[in-house]
């Protein structure tokens, strides 16, 4: 019953817009931006933080008129930066932080734009990355963990800058091909090509971006920077065949298969993986 009336619901906003889009065109590639770029979950409260963060020392950044939130674990020179992935926030790194804290190293994380407490509206991968670079600048960590879509923004984030700061980079089921992500949402709406050009506009015009050429597999080829994927054979959101292709091309990375964790990837056993990752003597 609950897929039916979710089928319904996303068709019948679909065509909505299709039929909107003949209309006020500019209106209709508006309005299924924002649908695609602007989470409904991931916000926090100052009032209401989750004990994780509470333990944390805040400090918010600026990226021009956007703040930054940012929450630091204190310990010694070497810091980890952990960037969250879409529709969550820094808290869900809390049972990794337990694990790394046993490193001795500074942990950071940050609030993706538009999640937590961080300032925007909508959600990008190349915004992410523009936030990432400021804490880097701030903190100056060595290493860098992204779970989902977080994992993509490090990945484009280590391409554009070729930071030799960043030691090592673990990625935590990453989407690969941005342009995947893209026509599933096309496709679910059932979006006519009025809309999804665009769009596609709309990331050239604002990102100097082309969707299809948006990709994991270029990003990967071009770091040399050591790197360790970890991607669940269940995992239904980021297939494990995404894992695979940035593997593929990422030439100092590591791929570790997980069996039923699925996207979340919360799992003892493998953040003590993490760690000796990190840990290990190149």
């Amino acid at each position: 019953m609950k897929k039916i009336a979710y089928f319904t619901l996303t068709k019948t906003i679909g065509l909505y817009l299709n039929v909107l889009s003949f209309v006020f065109p500019r209106k209709s590639i508006q309005k299924a931006h924002s649908l695609f770029s602007e989470p409904r979950i991931g916000k926090l409260s100052k009032d209401a933080l989750p004990e994780i963060l509470k333990e944390a020392v805040l400090e918010t950044l600026i990226l021009r008129s956007h703040h930054i939130q940012t929450y630091l674990w204190k310990g010694d020179e070497s810091v980890i930066l952990l960037i969250h992935g879409w529709e969550s926030n820094s808290a869900r790194w809390a049972q990794l932080i337990a694990e790394l804290k046993k490193t001795g190293h500074t942990i950071v994380a940050i609030d993706a734009p538009a999640h937590g407490l961080s300032g925007e509206k909508f959600f990008s991968v190349p915004k992410y990355a523009d936030f990432i670079e400021v804490a880097v600048q701030k903190f100056h960590p060595k290493f860098l963990i992204g779970h989902s879509m977080g994992g993509k923004a490090c990945l484009y984030y280590q391409y554009l800058h070729q930071n030799s700061e960043i030691h090592k980079i673990i990625l935590l089921g990453a989407p690969c091909d941005f342009s995947i992500i893209f026509d599933n949402f096309i496709k679910l709406l059932s979006l006519n090509t009025i809309i999804s050009k665009g769009l596609k506009r709309h990331y050239i015009k604002h990102y100097n971006i082309e969707i299809e050429n948006f990709s994991g597999q270029l990003f990967a080829s071009n770091i040399s920077t050591k790197g360790l994927i970890v991607h669940d054979n269940s995992d239904k959101v980021v297939l494990f065949k995404e894992g695979k292709k940035l593997a593929n091309h990422w030439k100092s990375a590591t791929l570790i298969e997980t069996n039923g964790l699925g996207h979340s990837l919360h799992d003892a056993e493998l953040y003590q993986k993490i760690t000796q990752f990190i840990e290990a003597v190149d």
